[in-house]
Formats: structure tokens, C-alpha cells, sequence
């Protein structure tokens, strides 16, 4: 089967498109042949060998963190009621053509709902699920969301304003601030401006999907007894320091400290996929790549121009 592999850390040159032998499903394991397979920001750093520590990988390794298809072969233990399932997937492979994963790490794809709407809330969409749980908003509160046209954030963008809060809504260039206006943001501002937190009300919670330099000038939006919830590092970890939040009696949680259990996910994902179905929320795909062009998909990335999603179609 084909798969693309990353032979070397580097930067996306060094993703190939191979042939390797299918796989096959273990106890308690089932094999999805794959039809669309998303592509994250997370891809890219550990392609460029960050983060060993956190998630290992030994070059050649197939990227990616699975995708949506359906159930070609199911191994001992699991039920064969999945057999021919529509179903997404999330583990430590996606851009191939088949992907093994545990019985556990498998959703069923609600009825109606395509395999790249399915693909584009697998990360993303579980991921802005949790973040809206983190915090208490009312209606009529403010809150920040920064990298507001990505992924997690312009679901993010809508599931605040779903939940009545008024929205501000943070992104570099008119292009991606036109469309967290469309997703249901009040206020926009281009965070490559120098003192653009200085331009925005004080907000009860600010949503830091960026990290770096501009996850603390996020922290600075956030009035006395608010929140800020740091979930981003494509520009580093947002170091803030707790003496000045504590003073200011800001609540930080740094939702990258303690990755949720695999049940805990399970729910937020079958949560993401439903509200998709039910067009509470949309999903912005804006890029799609066949398989064997990973390599544009991670430089598009790279270079910040991607509103939304990018998948690759299989």
C-alpha cells in the first residue's frame, strides 16, 4: 500500500511516498482503509524532530494522527459489527493508505456526515469540545480566541458564540479576520500588529491557540478573575509567570500539561462529530492535498496562509 513516511527530521522535503506492506489487525485491533486523513500543525513540529519527549518518533515513521474511512478487517476481541463501518480514528498514523488502530481509538461517523467533515473534526474539533467545557461563559461575556481562522479555533469561534458569549477574535491578515467574522466573531483584530491586545475590551476568557509572544500578550486581555486557557505552541509554550497571575487573579490552565484520557476524548470527539451533523458547528476546509503532496500541505502550514483545514484525500 502507499504510505508517506518522513525518512529524516527536516523540513517537508523529507516526506516520501512509499510503498509498504498493508497491515494487519492484532487482538483488539482493526484495520480502516483510510479516505481522507488529517493534517495538523503538530505534524510539521515533529516532522522537524521537536517534541521527542512528548511524542516519539524514529525516522522512517508514517505522520500523522489518523484520519476517517471505513473497517476493512477487525482482529480477536472486537466485535464484527464494525466491519465496513464508517468510522474516523485517531492514533499515531494517518497518511497511508490503510492505518491499524485499537477497537478503542475508533468513533462511528454519524449518518449523512462525508469522511472529510469527519477527518476535519477528528483533532481539531475534539480539541475546541474540551477547551469549551474548561471554562463557565455567560451570556454576554467576552472572550478571546487567538489563531481564530485555524483548525480548533474557528470551531472554537462558534461554539462561544453558540454558548452566548461575544466574541473577539485574533488572527494575522484580513483574509482570516473576514472569516472569524463569518464563523460569528464580534470584534477582530490582526495580532501582527504591535499592541493589538491594548485595542480589544479586557475579556473573562482568553483562548491562546499560538503560544510564544503572543500567547502572553493574550494573557494580558484577561481582566482580574478571569481565565486563560493556553492550548497552542506552533511559536513555543506561553511562559506566564504565576506571581503576576496571581496578583491579577487570573486562573491559567495549560491544557498541554495533562493530555485528557482516552475515554475523555472518545466523548469529546463523538461531541464534535454530532454537532457536525447537526450544523451547530462547521468545519472551514479550505485545502485539500492528494496523499502523495503531504509535503505542500506541511508547507502551507509552515508559511501561515491555511484558513482552517488541510486534508489529505487518499
Amino acid at each position: 500500500m502507499r504510505a508517506v513516511r518522513v525518512h529524516e527530521f527536516g523540513g517537508p522535503e523529507v516526506l516520501r511516498t512509499d510503498e509498504i506492506p498493508a497491515p494487519v489487525a492484532g487482538p483488539g485491533q482493526v484495520v480502516v482503509g483510510l479516505a481522507v486523513a488529517d493534517v495538523i500543525f503538530l505534524d510539521t513540529l515533529l516532522r522537524g524532530g521537536w517534541g521527542g519527549e512528548f511524542f516519539p518518533r524514529h525516522p522512517p515513521y508514517v505522520p500523522g494522527g489518523g484520519g476517517a474511512g471505513h473497517v476493512l478487517a477487525v482482529g480477536e476481541g472486537v466485535d464484527p459489527a464494525w466491519l465496513g463501518r464508517h468510522v474516523v480514528g485517531r492514533g499515531p498514523e494517518g497518511y497511508a493508505e490503510q492505518v491499524v488502530f485499537s477497537a478503542e481509538e475508533i468513533v462511528a461517523v454519524p449518518e449523512d456526515l462525508g469522511s472529510a467533515e469527519a477527518a476535519a473534526v477528528l483533532h481539531d474539533g475534539a480539541t475546541a469540545v474540551n477547551l469549551s467545557r474548561r471554562v463557565k461563559v455567560e451570556q454576554g461575556d467576552w472572550v478571546l480566541v487567538t489563531a481564530a481562522a485555524g483548525g480548533a479555533g474557528s470551531l472554537l469561534v462558534q461554539l462561544m458564540r453558540d454558548a452566548g458569549a461575544r466574541v473577539i477574535a485574533a488572527a494575522r491578515g484580513e483574509t482570516k479576520l473576514a472569516l472569524a467574522r463569518e464563523l460569528g466573531a464580534e470584534v477582530t483584530v490582526d495580532y501582527s500588529l504591535d499592541g493589538w491586545q491594548h485595542q480589544v475590551p479586557a475579556v473573562g476568557v482568553a483562548f491562546d491557540g499560538v503560544g510564544g509572544a503572543l500567547g502572553k500578550a493574550a494573557f494580558e486581555t484577561v481582566a482580574t478573575g478571569g481565565s486563560f486557557v493556553t492550548y497552542g505552541s506552533s511559536d513555543g509554550f506561553a511562559d506566564i509567570d504565576p506571581e503576576l497571575a496571581n496578583a491579577r487573579q487570573v486562573h491559567v490552565d495549560n491544557v498541554l500539561a495533562a493530555a485528557p484520557d482516552p475515554a475523555t476524548v472518545r466523548e469529546h470527539l463523538t461531541e464534535a462529530l454530532d454537532l457536525t451533523a447537526q450544523s451547530r458547528i462547521r468545519p472551514v476546509i479550505s485545502a485539500t492535498y492528494p496523499l502523495a503532496q503531504a509535503d505542500k500541505a506541511h508547507r502551507s502550514l509552515e508559511q501561515r496562509t491555511t484558513l482552517g483545514k488541510s486534508l489529505l484525500l487518499i
